[in-house]
């Protein structure tokens, strides 16, 4: 598949740019992805030590250092993606171009407020663009068909949730007037809390029964967890099951950016963004 042009009115240079940083289609713009993939996986690990204690002693200079490396590169990066849209503004304020300002933020405001530098976990969801790289844009119609199903199912799993609210909330007001407001149910949020952890086999242990029927209501509330959690797993699987295996096995979308509003998923017959109606 060949990459479209993003903009003839623009410099060859910045089109050239603009395919190698915001698409996959060539193999240039694949290593670009791939290598930023890697940097933002290397910065995330290097905050994370950083937060060791022992690691930081030792080493906690370096890591800054290397911290600050990372955050200049992905500072030329957003910039670099501002020059060469057509529309800097429009991707300034997309969705990727917030998580693309919010990586480089805590870092600049590590300067004036101590520890917020570990914000910086945020990068992770840059790795969402792994779906473009990868091109695991060929599984969107099997996401679809799961989509659909749930679509289908959602009144179902709307009265079986309403169903477990009344449960824990019956259950867990039953078990403050057991306990007498004592061992730590002293209001019936907190029993209500103690029911919910309860019923989905969780377990925390910070609140228990110590009274007889206290127990006895407590064992079977965990016994009908297990059969709690297997209800929506059923419906949605009827559901997949009855509408069969009907995804397509290639998807109907193009690994296409538009130049102008940076919209993805295209239609592979399109010749026109469909959010913006430019032409691709």
């Amino acid at each position: 598949m060949s990459s479209p042009t993003p903009d003839s009115s623009q410099p060859a240079w910045k089109q050239r740019a603009y395919q190698v940083i915001f698409e996959s289609d060539t193999r240039a713009g694949r290593n670009f992805d791939v290598a930023l993939l890697v940097a933002i996986v290397l910065s995330v690990v290097v905050v994370m030590l950083e937060s060791v204690r022992s690691i930081n002693a030792q080493y906690g200079s370096y890591l800054r250092a290397i911290e600050w490396v990372f955050t200049g590169m992905f500072l030329l990066e957003y910039l670099a993606r501002l020059l060469v849209v057509r529309r800097p503004l429009t991707y300034a304020f997309s969705l990727l171009g917030i998580i693309d300002f919010l990586a480089i933020v805590p870092t600049l405001a590590s300067l004036l407020m101590v520890g917020s530098r570990y914000l910086l976990v945020i990068r992770t969801l840059r790795l969402l663009r792994v779906f473009r790289i990868f091109k695991l844009g060929q599984f969107v119609g099997e996401g679809e068909f799961i989509v659909t199903a749930l679509k289908a199912s959602r009144f179902k799993i709307l009265v079986f949730m309403s169903a477990v609210l009344t449960l824990v909330t019956v259950i867990g007001t039953l078990m403050y007037v057991v306990e007498g407001g004592q061992n730590g149910f002293s209001s019936i949020p907190k029993s209500i809390y103690w029911a919910i952890v309860t019923v989905t086999t969780v377990g925390y242990g910070d609140i228990s029964p110590v009274t007889i029927l206290g127990q006895t209501l407590a064992s079977v509330l965990m016994i009908m967890g297990y059969a709690i959690i297997a209800v929506p797993t059923g419906i949605v699987s009827a559901q997949m099951a009855g509408a069969g295996n009907a995804a397509p096995p290639v998807s109907p979308y193009r690994q296409v950016v538009c130049h102008v509003c940076q919209a993805p998923d295209h239609k592979r017959e399109a010749e026109y963004c469909w959010q913006c109606g430019e032409k691709l």
